[in-house]
């Protein structure tokens, strides 16, 4: 399996650059490059929801979490991390 940038890269490439590989950095600002809009901001959230089965609530859509591959990274992770496991509900195990 790629590793979590380049599966972002490759979301972004595909789905908002239409194939079509421009240089950017995992730390380039998405908006700031234009590679990616507010309403395409959208189509991201769900393909993370989707993807990687993390819920993104209305509080965390803000640049420091979805403007970049590097803030996905770490904003992925994060809530990857903070998924109850399954079979668990605060910290006890469901019979």
């Amino acid at each position: 399996m790629k590793p979590l940038n380049e599966q972002l890269r490759d979301f972004i490439v595909e789905n908002f650059l239409y194939g079509q590989a421009q240089p950017f950095s995992d730390q380039d600002s998405f908006l700031e490059k234009g590679l990616i809009d507010s309403t395409g901001v959208l189509e991201l959230v769900t393909f993370l929801e989707e993807q990687y089965g993390v819920t993104v609530d209305n509080q965390e859509l803000i640049p420091d979490n979805l403007d970049s591959i590097a803030s996905l990274c770490r904003f992925v992770e994060r809530k990857r991390c903070d998924k109850p496991k399954e079979g668990m509900h605060a910290g006890r195990t469901i019979p």
